[in-house]
């Protein structure tokens, strides 16, 4: 039935908005920092929100946020215990669903964590493919227009990975021709592949540690092209065209449990965590031998985020905390507090605005600045019946993604 599916909506017209350069490729936008370019957008909102412009069903149970290129919309999601990935045009209607494999379950031991089943990853578009990496470690490239899948790599099997304790999350990075993740395996923390084939062209080094629940990032620090990460245990950084361990930094919270994509900026390392570790400021420096020394800029109990994300602004930290709980805007180089709001959940950015999702349902328009939490509109989207709203929102094409369990909303921000 789905093939039959697929080729009849894939005959239907797509068009995207007229006049946008949309393109969202990736967890956290083209250059992973969460900041959406948009603009034309309005700066307040009313009463109910902005515009519903339609509401996009059958894409699965999940977390995924969306990817978006052109005249198409990307999730995964869970589907009778199997996770799929999902193309949909820009009114919502769907153009191609691939099945990536069993989905993620909870194991006896973890009663608590039932209902957190259902898809992670974001996928990543480059080109004529789309990569996603299942909760049980598939990762697999489909084609763009038809979603044939062109290959596919068990990481459990390739690198000797224990299975994580909740499912692979990350989203995976390519860069120029290579795909980074962390398969956190015996043959090596990290992977590179060629993003062609899934072919291996080297694995880092075997750590000890369990597998983080971010994803990579490329950045530039002392002049050196690095990959960084964080596994459960520590904050990590690779180098891309060897996988050779560069530096690292201890950075473990009493849940082993380390969410949050790391900040490089200025040649700074910014990291969160929850479960109340907290945030810190890292300065790797080169040695005369080319070797790295890592120290502590400063430390802070605050925006130990949990998994919203946190992103960078201006020389402004925003996000939310988990046990120091609430929103929270930080000074980037000092750590201090500019204000707290209550509240916890993801956020993203566009405009001179940010879009914060408070994990049980409210969307609130804060302006971006450190003066004081400033909100200028607020709504409730739809529920979907069950579970939080953790999958993080999306502006991209005068339009705001907001993604819960089984549906896709989107709303007219312009």
């Amino acid at each position: 039935m789905r093939g039959l599916f697929i080729l009849y909506i894939f005959a239907l017209p797509i068009a995207a908005p007229a006049g946008d350069n949309v393109s969202w490729p990736c967890f956290h936008g083209p250059n992973r920092d969460n900041l959406s370019a948009d603009t034309g957008l309005l700066q307040t909102w009313p009463e109910g929100g902005p515009k519903l412009l339609w509401t996009a069903s059958d894409i699965g149970f999940g977390y995924s946020s969306v990817a978006i290129v052109g005249d198409r919309i990307f999730t995964a999601g869970m589907i009778d215990k199997q996770t799929y990935v999902t193309a949909l045009d820009m009114t919502g209607r769907q153009i191609w669903q691939c099945l990536n494999g069993q989905s993620w379950q909870a194991s006896e031991r973890q009663t608590w964590a039932v209902p957190y089943a259902g898809s992670r990853c974001t996928p990543t578009v480059d080109g004529n493919m789309v990569y996603h990496l299942s909760e049980l470690g598939r990762l697999a490239a489909f084609d763009f227009q038809t979603g044939e899948e062109r290959w596919h790599v068990d990481l459990l099997k390739a690198f000797k990975a224990d299975r994580p304790e909740y499912g692979y999350s990350e989203s995976p990075l390519i860069h120029g021709d290579v795909l980074f993740c962390s398969p956190a395996g015996e043959i090596g923390y990290i992977a590179a592949m060629d993003k062609k084939t899934g072919h291996t062209i080297w694995t880092g080094p075997a750590l000890k540690d369990a597998v983080g629940n971010g994803s990579c990032i490329t950045a530039q620090i002392d002049g050196i092209e690095q990959v960084l990460t964080m596994s459960a245990s520590r904050v990590l950084s690779f180098d891309p065209k060897s996988g050779r361990l560069l530096w690292q930094y201890p950075f473990a919270n009493k849940r082993e449990n380390n969410c949050t994509d790391v900040i490089v900026s200025d040649d700074l390392v910014y990291a969160s965590s929850g479960y109340g570790k907290g945030s810190v400021l890292l300065r790797p420096k080169r040695q005369a031998g080319g070797e790295f020394s890592v120290e502590s800029v400063w430390t802070s109990d605050l925006l130990d985020n949990h998994h919203g994300g946190v992103l960078l602004l201006d020389g402004y930290l925003y996000g939310a905390g988990h046990e120091a709980r609430g929103w929270f805007c930080l000074d980037f180089l000092t750590g201090r507090k500019h204000w707290q709001e209550t509240g916890k959940g993801s956020l993203t950015y566009a405009g001179g605005r940010l879009y914060c999702l408070e994990e049980r349902g409210t969307m609130s328009l804060v302006k971006a600045t450190p003066e004081k939490w400033d909100v200028v509109g607020s709504f409730r989207p739809p529920r979907d019946g069950k579970g939080l709203f953790w999958a993080h929102p999306v502006v991209c094409g005068g339009r705001l993604y907001i993604r819960h369990a089984e549906k896709l909303f989107a709303y007219d921000a312009r």
